[in-house]
């Protein structure tokens, strides 16, 4: 990596390079990733990387990662317990660098670092607890015993939202586990990929064992990445993004005989009953729905109201939601920032047509914030940036396409519902299976949703936003594929398990078949004891 001044006045730019069995690559063909609360700020130079050098990095992962599976666990965790060490160091410097990079609000970003510091702290202890088992024999003079082992070579492919916290989710326990990798950033975070990166190595951890490769998704090292598994290359891939996408991977790792970890999209749903305290779940709803600018898997998509406290709602929402501060997200103040990219702008501008064509109503019209019609209290860059205002839609039934599709966006829909039977039912009423919340005083109720939802994930008067890293994330059906990223369940995507039998015997024992079978007491005589 090196560092060049801007003559714009914003800071330096980071030029990025591919990290292949331990070297830096030279740059042919790049391209920028700019801040998108200031698109003329060019934060990092990143390399597009071809087929052959991602086919290499993958080909040369193998011996590395036998040499680092010989590692004693343990002492593969110290590398994770300096990394995050190095992290806590790092953490404002970073925090800072992610708001630039991709428009996550500076206290959110410190939120996001963070999580990879927890992250560290967890599994430096599990490098203490990769446990097999003892399993008592059927046969004499004979032993059995479980033991984890890597599962080898591991693809990962990251998106931008959360362009720390997930990777660690990912690289952290993989690499503990005595796998090697290698890692696509997203291509609109290429810059804190290559800082994260570089504090891999400065904990440690041999370069070689982790490989950078950065570019696009389709047609580029996302696709190439993916293309390796079919060339025997990768034992596994994890992979967080679209459904779409996440399609193609497990069917490529399905014909392959890989299990894949899927961390997907959703629709999610939060439940506001008659007897909640509105002003609570008013408030876990604005932050569901629009923290990150709406630019998160576990972002609020349907608010399902019933309809006994639906005006109260629609009022506290429309108030709370106007008063929203979007703008610079350096800006300590801001509630959230711009759009991570073009294409998530874009998306969100048609999702507007396609509500008002499908019957809903705009209860509040969001639009894009340019020169001339910031809002009150705007701090951003109206020309140069990507703001939008939030946008609330009404009157949606749950067989329109937006409370169907994910919309990465500050954008929600209410949905009127008459009782909890309804409300469970709309928010079952997608593919996805992420996130959920209920906001509720009845303990019936909370026990009820928590049976009968759907989702991998459920909070109790609390936003269907956040995690924990000793707390399992992830979800079902379109949402994903019961892969669980986090605490202890993770290990089980990044191990195999083998079963060992010593026998001692100093002869051939068949199990099932070489049993000796105790002769049976016989049976006493109790008919004398009764009538």
């Amino acid at each position: 990596m090196k560092i060049s001044p801007q003559d714009n006045g914003h800071p330096a730019t980071l030029h990025v390079q591919n990290v292949i069995a331990g070297e830096e690559r030279a740059v042919s063909q790049t391209y920028a990733s700019r801040s998108p609360a200031h698109r003329e700020d060019v934060v990092a130079l990143a390399p597009r990387s071809t087929k052959e050098e991602v086919r290499e990095a993958c080909a040369k992962s193998r011996a590395a990662q036998r040499a680092w599976a010989r590692t004693p666990a343990p002492a593969r965790a110290q590398v994770i317990g300096r990394l995050g060490q190095l992290l806590r160091e790092e953490k404002e410097s970073l925090s800072r660098f992610v708001s630039r990079e991709m428009g996550k609000p500076i206290r959110e970003a410190r939120g996001s670092v963070q999580e990879a510091i927890d992250t560290c702290d967890f599994f430096q202890s599990e490098g203490r607890r990769l446990y097999g088992q003892t399993v008592p024999s059927e046969l004499s003079n004979k032993e059995l015993y479980t033991y984890r082992r890597p599962v080898g070579v591991v693809g990962v492919i990251t998106a931008g939202n959360f362009p720390i916290a997930v990777p660690s989710w990912k690289l952290v326990p993989a690499l503990l586990c005595g796998n090697s990798a290698v890692w696509k950033p997203s291509d609109d975070a290429p810059g804190i990929g290559a800082l994260f990166a570089d504090l891999w190595y400065r904990a440690g951890l041999p370069r070689e064992v982790l490989s950078v490769v950065h570019g696009g998704g389709a047609e580029g090292a996302g696709q190439f990445l993916i293309e390796m598994m079919d060339e025997g290359l990768l034992d596994k891939i994890s992979f967080t993004g679209s459904t779409e996408v996440g399609r193609l991977v497990g069917e490529v790792c399905g014909r392959n005989l890989k299990r894949p970890s899927l961390e997907l999209g959703g629709k999610n749903p939060l439940v506001i009953l008659a007897d909640a305290d509105l002003d609570l779940a008013v408030d876990g709803a604005l932050w569901s729905s629009f923290g990150t600018a709406g630019q998160r898997c576990t972002s609020c998509g349907n608010i399902i109201v019933d309809k006994r406290v639906l005006p109260q709602v629609r009022e506290l929402l429309v108030k709370k939601a106007s008063a929203l501060k979007i703008g610079d997200p350096m800006n300590e103040g801001v509630d959230y920032g711009p759009f991570i990219n073009e294409r998530f702008l874009e998306r969100w501008v048609a999702q507007r047509s396609i509500g008002i064509e499908d019957g809903a109503s705009l209860l509040l019209d969001g639009r894009r914030v340019t020169p001339g019609n910031e809002p009150e209290g705007f701090s951003g860059d109206a020309q140069h940036g990507l703001y939008a205002t939030p946008r609330i839609f009404e009157h949606v039934k749950m067989n329109m396409r937006i409370a169907q599709e994910e919309c990465f966006g500050p954008t929600v829909n209410l949905v009127e519902v008459d009782g909890l039977d309804e409300a469970i039912e709309a928010a079952n009423g997608t593919p996805y299976g992420l996130s959920s919340a209920i906001y509720t005083r009845d303990a019936k109720a909370m026990l009820r949703f928590k049976e009968e939802i759907q989702a991998g994930m459920t909070s109790v008067n609390n936003s269907t936003t956040g995690a924990e890293a000793h707390l399992p994330f992830g979800g079902n059906g379109a949402s994903g594929n019961g892969s669980r990223e986090s605490g202890i369940w993770v290990i089980e995507s990044y191990t195999r398990w083998q079963a060992v039998n010593v026998d001692l015997a100093g002869k051939l024992q068949l199990a099932q078949i070489d049993l000796e079978d105790a002769a049976p007491p016989e049976k006493p005589d109790w008919s004398q004891l009764v009538r």
